[in-house]
């Protein structure tokens, strides 16, 4: 009888040490199984607007499972952060951002190229030859005055490059800075076609420099300062100044007469990047998504995907006059660099 007692006492003693083991390996395998469940997970820059990268991102976890785990960086800040991760990537994609901000990054060996299967749904002047980046919309240079303010000031409507540098928008006008803004380097690029050479850009910008009252980090912040009334002027692209408008603010947006520049906001994969699977997906998700193609929409930009439909307040390039832009003249990192510099070393260190 006490043999059996002690048997029994040993399967009971195994049991429960058994029992334990489980009970703590348990929580080891719930990533595994979660993993599985929600398809895992991508690191991305983007340098979209954080309300659109938000909701496009969570569109993408809801219909694949895998969650994007995001930071919204300015084009300039995005290639900075890349080059300073190079040798140990953080994220695997970036989406968005003025595509000579992808040129530089390629040029910069930062990106890799990929060939989506839906690739040929944007025509072949929106990607890049050697498929390191691809074209998301296009949206113009424009400026945005509000109607209020410049009522209140005494200003008329700003019509083009040169009405800018007239002495009566002295600390009236604000734009992002070059360093940090895709979008402000956009405007050196298209002010060197308008103008013709890099010196004469250089001489506008340092009679623009007196009318600014200050340099943004971001490209579609100054717009959104005229928006609430707190500048009157403000250089942009224009599908942010159409959100503007049609929020309800008092404003205008004007194409210069002498011509524009435009972007083509690009998008990249990440040289290195750890999560080269799930960021394969998102990137052919957003090329090919109807729902993605919808989101964008909802935010005025002019998409350059075949059959893409168009919001009818979205202002397209073929309405206004353009500059010729070349570029990967613009994006070339020794070109970049070098405009940048002067600007800098003329207006740049002063602010």
């Amino acid at each position: 009888m006490k043999k059996i007692v002690a048997v029994l006492l040993i399967a009971l003693v195994g049991f429960s040490v058994a029992f334990a083991q489980g009970s703590s390996e348990a929580p080891q395998a719930q990533p595994a199984q979660e993993v599985a469940v929600t398809g895992g997970s991508v690191g991305a820059y983007t340098t979209l607007e954080e309300p659109l990268a938000a909701a496009l991102f969570a569109m993408f976890e809801q219909e694949t499972g895998i969650k994007v785990n995001f930071v919204r960086l300015s084009g300039g800040e995005a290639v900075a952060r890349l080059e300073a991760e190079s040798t140990n990537p953080q994220v695997s994609i970036w989406v968005g951002g003025v595509g000579l901000d992808h040129i530089t990054a390629k040029s910069k060996g930062l990106t890799t190229p990929y060939v989506s299967r839906f690739a040929s749904n944007t025509p072949s002047q929106y990607r890049d030859k050697e498929n390191f980046w691809i074209g998301l919309y296009v949206g113009p240079l424009t400026f945005v005055t509000n109607l209020d303010r410049a009522k209140e000031l005494g200003l008329a409507v700003p019509k083009s490059w040169a009405d800018l540098t007239k002495p009566e928008y002295k600390g009236y006008i604000r734009m992002a800075n070059p360093n940090s803004s895709g979008t402000a380097y956009n405007v050196l690029t298209t002010m060197r076609y308008v103008l013709g050479s890099e010196d004469a850009m250089l001489d506008y910008m340092k009679k623009l420099d007196k009318n600014i009252d200050q340099y943004t980090k971001s490209g579609s912040a100054p717009g959104k300062s005229v928006g609430i009334g707190e500048i009157p002027v403000a250089i942009g692209y224009a599908h942010d100044q159409v959100k503007i408008k049609d929020a309800g603010a008092s404003i205008q947006i004007t194409a210069p007469t002498e011509g524009t520049g435009f972007e083509l906001a690009s998008m990249s994969m990440v040289k290195g990047g750890k999560e080269a699977v799930n960021a394969k997906k998102l990137y052919d998700w957003i090329l090919s998504s109807p729902n993605a193609q919808k989101e964008f929409t909802k935010w005025y930009v002019v998409l350059v995907a075949k059959g893409a439909e168009k919001h009818p307040q979205a202002l397209s390039i073929d309405e206004i006059k353009t500059v010729d832009q070349d570029f990967t003249w613009d994006g070339d990192k020794v070109n970049k660099t070098r405009l940048l510099d002067a600007w800098t070393n003329a207006i740049g260190q002063y602010r």
